[in-house]
């Protein structure tokens, strides 16, 4: 089972640091989500992985051994940036992409054929790219990730733009490669996408490691959240002066609130009767999203 290894990473484009000693590891069988905000070095990291950015310092390895041109043939790679010729038939980019990576010309053709029928473009084969919708340009793209049946699958932002359905499809077969073995990691910033597929967690911010551990860690860990709807009231004004009481975030009219040791639940309901009457009021884990932003502050 593959394991990717990211270890002291370190690049700089002139004054800009984008890789600050980045390491973390990708162990197989769990998918990784690896977050960060815009220019915290996710691309940069993941281009360096395939070779297309050169490092200034660091390794990266698989399986203890030192990723060269041929280890990267096991690897797949679905970029942000659309990564497909726009006049091409389907099928024959996927067959195109399959025989860089080593596959004979029939092998790639059935196996291209075999996923776009798993992604849900069966009798589509002969349409061109720039004919496709977004999410079924998504679809051609992991498609082309995937037709070699990589060790190392490497996902930047592959859920972006996809309606439900699509997000369900990808999602399913991102947690299948996975379980099948491969060393499986995407980017997002969906993150309550992201919270529901990952089972490991790695966050980054100015090229260095931040947070990592679990999902279930990580959302585990600090204070709970205390969960208050009051009917009517869309804001948290009512509660924001309130001592020893931090307003987390407002998501449809339910703020979500941390409180210091000490500060009295009771007391939070009390001050929430007096604007209304009380919808909801429950206490919870951390959200992804709320650890995310904690560990960039």
């Amino acid at each position: 089972m593959p394991v990717l290894e990211i270890s002291g990473l370190r690049r700089r484009f002139g004054d800009l640091v984008a890789l600050d000693g980045l390491s973390f590891t990708v162990e197989a069988g769990v998918v990784t989500g690896f977050l960060g905000p815009n220019g915290a070095g996710k691309t940069t990291t993941m281009r360096a992985i395939f070779g297309l950015v050169d490092l200034d310092g660091g390794e990266i390895r698989v399986d203890g051994q030192i990723v060269d041109g041929e280890r990267r043939r096991r690897f797949g790679y679905m970029p942000e940036e659309r990564g497909l010729y726009p006049t091409m038939k389907i099928l024959d980019q996927v067959e195109y992409f399959g025989r860089l990576h080593g596959l004979s010309r029939r092998e790639a053709r059935t196996k291209g054929a075999q996923w776009l029928t798993r992604l849900g473009l069966e009798g589509r084969e002969d349409a061109k790219v720039d004919e496709l919708s977004h999410g079924n340009q998504q679809r051609v793209q992991l498609a082309s990730a995937l037709v070699h049946e990589p060790d190392v699958l490497i996902l930047d932002e592959p859920l972006s733009g996809l309606d439900p359905t699509g997000i369900d499809d990808i999602g399913a077969i991102i947690v299948e490669r996975a379980r099948e073995g491969r060393a499986v990691v995407f980017s997002s910033h969906q993150l309550d996408l992201v919270e529901n597929l990952c089972d490991v967690v790695t966050i980054i911010d100015h090229g260095r490691v931040v947070a990592h551990g679990s999902v279930d860690e990580l959302v585990s860990a600090g204070s709970p959240r205390l969960s208050v709807r009051v009917e009517g009231v869309r804001d948290a004004s009512w509660i924001e002066s309130f001592p020893g009481v931090t307003v987390s975030e407002v998501n449809g009219g339910a703020v979500r609130l941390v409180l210091d040791e000490g500060v009295s639940t009771d007391d939070v309901l009390t001050a929430a009767r007096t604007v209304g009457r009380v919808t909801e009021f429950s206490l919870h884990r951390r959200r992804l999203s709320e650890v995310f932003r904690e560990a960039l502050s």
